[in-house]
């Protein structure tokens, strides 16, 4: 089977992910598009597995002021070398993480730091689980391994804060 640029490329917009996995995608695939992502989606999964237990002690430290100066946020995101900091990719991301935060308050990062006996509900209250402000249908875990499979490192959200004018 042959695969068009135009789907190739169309695929990559979607995904981000490289020339050769977007058509190595679209060939076990038949062309599906929709399929074609999954595919991609999946191995993102599991290259953010395989990254996990890496040492994150990179990064940057990104701040968002909404219009006005009301609400703001500070976020720390690492990765595993300085390279990949200074990626667009990244600067991208951990600029979305601190509009996120601005923007829907979490109180902590994931599950695991929820206290023990706490009646708080977990997808308001830890960042990972939020859906994304920008698009709805991916969680704030789900940007980040999409770019872990783009960037190739393992990435963290270290720690973040929130401010709010009175409060």
């Amino acid at each position: 089977m042959q695969v068009s640029t135009a789907a190739v490329k169309e695929l990559r917009q979607r995904t981000g992910a490289g020339i050769m996995d977007c058509k190595k995608a679209l060939l076990e695939t038949e062309g599906n598009l929709e399929k074609a992502t999954e595919v991609l989606n999946q191995r993102g999964l599991t290259l953010a597995r395989k990254k996990a237990n890496r040492i994150a002690d990179q990064g940057v430290i990104d701040a968002y002021v909404h219009p006005g100066g009301q609400v703001g946020a500070m976020v720390e995101v690492n990765c595993e070398t300085d390279f990949v900091a200074r990626t667009d990719e990244f600067k991208e991301l951990s600029h979305n993480l601190a509009l996120q935060i601005a923007a829907m308050s979490p109180q902590f990062i994931s599950p695991e730091e929820i206290p023990p006996g706490t009646d708080t509900d977990p997808q308001a209250a830890c960042l990972l689980l939020q859906p994304f402000i920008k698009d709805p249908s991916k969680t704030i875990q789900d940007i980040i391994i999409e770019t872990i499979a783009k960037v190739g490192e393992n990435i963290k959200v270290r720690r973040f804060t929130r401010f709010e004018l009175g409060y």
